[in-house]
């Protein structure tokens, strides 16, 4: 599974050259000093992003390390253009970001089915001897030569997009909740660091609606700073809706825990503060109605909480009417 998901791949793009064009004088048997026909030249080929929603990573262009789009044709004779370059098509899963390995500028996002933008754009063809004719100067023996190939390195980096995004430290019990409330078989067992991509799980709510949620790898304190593989993972919270803070009912302390995740996410991009939060004390199982009753006295205020068993189903429901209430 873990070696399935590739969300970063560099590769080197070429854009196709423009075709040039022609000088070309008309001669035929009756016509000894026909004026300029010669055609322009074809562009070159540009370099494609498609969005494709049955890809959910960039495994299949792990191993891409060149994409070269097509060279335009030179003009030909009798004003005939040159054909264009074949532009080249790279599908992508939604939410593919296009940058600049150099500058890490953000060229564009890549957020809807069959959305195409252009990452390099083919060179257009030189103007044919026909194109520079003038009542002045009728017979014109020069021709542009076509635009060269935009050529260079890009990287393309995918953000998940789910309408919820599953927060906690590892072993907080985010796996199994995904494998209870959606068909996702995520690996899980008690030893941190079990989730080391991120899994997505289809939640099916009444009426045969329905909605993603995004079990994304344990935090750990440090994160931001890119401990553990922080910023990896950081960077899928960024697409989701909802963020689902995840604490266990065992956690020493809920409130300072909630709060380290909180400052994990705001050290990293302080705009994930603005998403819509709700809070689940996972494994309550373990806990009686008197603890629970003790426990809400400590929880965090102005945030929504429910207190949720994977093992028994307890909560579950609750969670999801108030996941759904929250998207919509």
């Amino acid at each position: 599974m873990s070696t399935n998901f590739v969300d970063y791949v560099k590769i080197f793009c070429r854009s196709g050259k423009g075709g040039a064009g022609m000088v070309h004088l008309r001669r035929e048997k009756f016509i000894p000093k026909g004026g300029p026909d010669g055609g322009d030249g074809g562009r070159g080929g540009h370099i494609i992003l498609r969005g494709n929603k049955q890809l959910w990573t960039l495994l299949h262009l792990k191993y891409t390390r060149h994409v070269f789009a097509g060279d335009g044709e030179s003009g030909g004779s009798n004003n005939r253009t040159g054909h264009d370059g074949k532009d080249v098509y790279v599908e992508v899963p939604l939410g593919t970001v296009a940058k600049n390995p150099e500058t890490g500028e953000i060229i564009f996002e890549i957020t809807k089915e069959g959305e195409e933008k252009t990452l390099l754009i083919g060179g257009r063809g030189g103007k044919g001897n026909n194109f520079f004719r003038t009542s002045t100067h009728q017979t014109p023996r020069f021709a542009q030569p076509g635009e060269p190939a935009q050529e260079g390195p890009k990287v393309l980096e995918l953000k998940i997009l789910a309408d919820v995004g599953l927060v906690g430290f590892p072993n907080a019990g985010k796996s199994t909740l995904l494998s209870v409330v959606s068909a996702a078989k995520p690996e899980i067992a008690d030893y941190p660091f079990t989730t080391l991509v991120p899994n997505l799980g289809v939640v099916a709510y009444r009426d045969n609606r329905s909605f993603v949620m995004a079990d994304i790898p344990g935090i750990i304190e440090g994160a931001h700073e890119g401990k553990g593989l922080g910023h990896r993972f950081l960077r899928h919270i960024e697409r989701n809706s909802i963020l689902l803070f995840m604490v266990p009912a065992d956690s020493a302390n809920i409130k300072k825990e909630f709060k380290i995740l909180l400052n994990e996410l705001k050290m990293y991009n302080p705009e994930l503060l603005d998403k819509k939060q709700v809070l689940t004390i996972s494994k309550s199982d373990l806990l009686d109605d008197e603890l629970i009753k003790m426990l809400k006295k400590e929880l965090p205020r102005g945030i929504p909480t429910v207190f949720i068993s994977s093992i028994t189903g307890f909560g579950l429901p609750d969670l999801k009417d108030l996941l759904w209430k929250k998207l919509n």
